[in-house]
């Protein structure tokens, strides 16, 4: 039976817009895996959909003088927009309020788990608001942090510390809507009791150790301290009504029934299909992999209570495979706000910038293993220098080329000579990178594994120098265009995870009717003699004018930053640099980040003719061979060298050293006359990114 994929992403709040952060964590790489899969021509279906019930729904309906149901249609229509505009492929975009599939299926989860024992009534005491005649429920109340004293904190989280509460906890509390002061009363809820998975649990995770250390450890943390019981239910309207008499006016909590949303979109998109069951070879087929990409807030709901909601269920569903949780994007420096309005919102950036350009920044620049930062003045130095200069202008000159001089049509190639030959060969090789980058989730390494096909393409094009050819020989002109035409139909596969609008423009360029596979991109084919489509700039660069506008904007809607997300005058006098500091040159961790430092093995050592300082080697930077040249011939033999793990910088402008090429630059400590090279400290595998 072939493996199949569901992948899914979690699901979007409607009750606003998307922002830059959210699609950084858990859309964007989410997006890229499945188009990946899809050319590599797996069985996969992309899940997602709004996640429509719960207070925060209620509290902005009541706020803007409508009805929950109509603010959540307003911002399901604006999130499936947004994510058509960003070019996404969700097989499915579903929502939660869709009654004649979610709602049912929702609480059957909760008497499967009733019957069983799993869920058990609890009287507990709740603020109760007489003037608006209700209990009110964490996000209806305000008051005073009983942890770090802030004013305003929510009944569920201080956004000053950070920490979850209980709205019984804060001090003075106050209800939202109508400032009155509230009584505690006595209520009964439905609770989880989670603590009778665990061991299932803790057994199923002792498995996954396939899974990011960050997901694992945190779940694994989980346990050790002990799992406590959640409630399931709650005291409002609006939701799915709990399935017990004894319960009416009473709905499932809002991160009980989300998940199930996954399913309930599986069956949404099968039903379309005109094949009802063909949900259940996802998720209940033990052939068939779920990956979950979330961002890391959502790790306890995704990794411990939403796998013990599928353990309590008889029908077998599957449970997740991977979780591959991303840490935060910060903006600017802070940290994202949306109650301060500190943020990026994805359609005003659609706005000024190329959804090619938004997709590989965010890529490029990808939260995955730490807080990454995003910046306007990067984002237009990224775009500008790599994805412009690099892939855009390798392709645009190619075809251009072929356009104005070579009769407007894909090139026919002669016999191939081996620059052709290596340059083909090292594509092939280049993609087997990317793609074992992504099917371990690791999306910004193999994006930068598809710039280097095109950097590689560049390098190719101005040696091999095709307008020199076109007068004395044709046919050798036309064999280069040939090889530039079928490296770009490659790079059209290579980047298609990660800058879709601009791989299907060089697919339409080169009359290709559909992508090539990831297998066929390895060995690349073209139309040969077929009219060439009209050549457009694939990548418009970012001018500093729409960079300064957003910035602009971002401050002025957070207030010029008065209450939201700026320096207080005490912050910026402990951070400012003295007059000491002054005098010297600072660099940023982006800075760092765009030397490439990586783990690199010798594989080959060996002296360069004629010069003696100067030893020529070939080194592993992770699948990929590079040349280096050092001047440490006087303080090592080569056969010291070959086999050490060493620290090389991989986005060194290449260069020629007394004829010898170099495409890199290993790192080494001086101290008088002693020179030592950088080695490793342990052992980890070539390619891996030094921090």
């Amino acid at each position: 039976m072939p493996e199949r994929y569901l992948v899914t992403s979690a699901l979007p709040y409607a009750n606003g817009p998307l922002h830059v952060g959210q699609l950084a964590g858990a859309y964007m790489p989410a997006d890229s895996y499945a188009r990946y899969l899809r050319l590599a021509r797996k069985d996969v279906i992309y899940i997602c959909g709004s996640d429509e019930h719960g207070v925060p729904i209620t509290v902005r309906a009541e706020a803007e003088g409508v009805t929950p149901q109509k603010l959540v249609d307003r911002y399901h229509a604006e999130l499936a927009k947004t994510f058509d505009d960003l070019a996404f492929t969700f097989d499915n975009y579903g929502r939660t309020t869709l009654r004649e599939i979610h709602y049912p299926l929702s609480q059957r989860f909760f008497t499967n788990l009733f019957k069983d024992g799993y869920v058990t009534p609890r009287e507990t005491e709740q603020l109760y608001c007489e003037n608006c005649n209700r209990f009110l429920p964490d996000r209806y109340v305000e008051g005073t942090c009983p942890h770090c004293g802030a004013a305003g904190a929510r009944g569920d989280q201080c956004e000053n510390c950070g920490r979850w509460l209980a709205a019984a906890e804060l001090g003075d509390p106050r209800c939202k809507v109508c400032e009155g002061r509230p009584v505690v009363r006595k209520t009964t809820h439905w609770y989880l009791e989670l603590p009778k998975f665990a061991d299932r649990l803790r057994e199923w995770l002792a498995g996954n150790t396939h899974w990011r250390d960050n997901v694992r450890n945190f779940c694994l943390s989980w346990l050790d301290e002990g799992l406590a019981d959640r409630a399931i239910t709650r005291d409002i309207d609006w939701g799915v009504p709990v399935p017990l008499d004894e319960a009416r006016g009473k709905v499932l909590y809002v991160w009980f029934d989300a998940p199930i949303g996954y399913i309930t979109s599986t069956i949404e998109w099968a039903r379309k299909l005109g094949e009802p069951e063909r949900w259940k070879d996802y998720w209940l087929d033990a052939d068939t992999k779920i990956i979950h990409f979330i961002g890391k807030d959502n790790i306890v709901f995704h990794a411990i209570v939403w796998p013990a909601m599928l353990m309590g269920q008889p029908e077998g569903f599957n449970l997740p495979f991977q979780i591959p949780a991303n840490e935060f994007l910060n903006l600017e420096g802070q940290k994202i706000s949306t109650s301060r309005n500190w943020a990026v919102w994805v359609d005003d950036a659609l706005a000024d910038f190329q959804v090619d350009a938004l997709r590989y920044y965010l890529t490029a620049n990808a939260p995955e293993t730490r807080d990454a930062d995003f910046s306007f003045a990067e984002m237009a130095t990224r775009v500008n220098s790599e994805l412009a200069d690099i892939f855009g202008n390798l392709v645009n000159r190619a075809l251009t080329f072929a356009k104005n001089y070579l009769g407007n049509e894909v090139p026919r190639a002669g016999a191939l000579k081996p620059p052709d030959e290596r340059l083909l060969d090292f594509t092939a090789r280049q993609l087997d990178v990317e793609a074992n980058y992504i099917e371990n989730f690791e999306m910004r390494a193999a994006l930068a594994a598809a710039l280097d096909i095109a950097r590689a393409g560049n390098k190719y094009y101005n040696d091999q120098e095709p307008w020199a050819w076109r007068e004395r020989d044709r046919a050798r002109a036309e064999t280069i265009l040939n090889v530039a035409c079928r490296l770009a139909a490659a790079l059209s596969t290579a980047f298609d995870p990660f800058t879709p609008v601009a791989a299907a423009e060089i697919r339409r360029m080169l009359a290709l009717e559909q992508p090539l596979s990831w297998e066929e991109a390895k060995t690349p084919a073209v139309r040969e003699g077929a009219p060439l489509g009209d050549v457009k700039i694939l990548i418009e660069k970012i001018d500093e004018g729409k960079v300064a506008a957003q910035l602009a904007a971002l401050k002025e809607s957070a207030g010029e930053g008065k209450a939201a997300a700026v320096e207080t005058a005490e912050e910026k006098e402990k951070t400012a640099p003295t007059e000491e500091d002054m005098s010297e040159e600072y660099v940023t961790m982006d800075d760092v980040k765009k030397l490439g430092m990586v783990v690199a093995e010798v594989k080959t050592c060996e002296r360069v003719e004629g010069a003696d300082k100067l030893l020529k080697m070939t080194v592993d930077i992770g699948g990929e061979d590079r040349p280096i040249v050092a001047g440490i011939a006087p303080w090592y033999e080569p056969e010291e060298l070959v086999g050490k793990k060493i620290v090389v910088v991989k986005n060194m402008v290449p260069a020629k050293i007394r004829g010898v090429q170099s495409r890199g630059m290993l790192l080494a400590a001086q101290h008088h006359d002693v020179v030592k090279v950088l080695a490793l400290d342990g052992d980890l595998p070539a390619g891996a990114e030094v921090l």
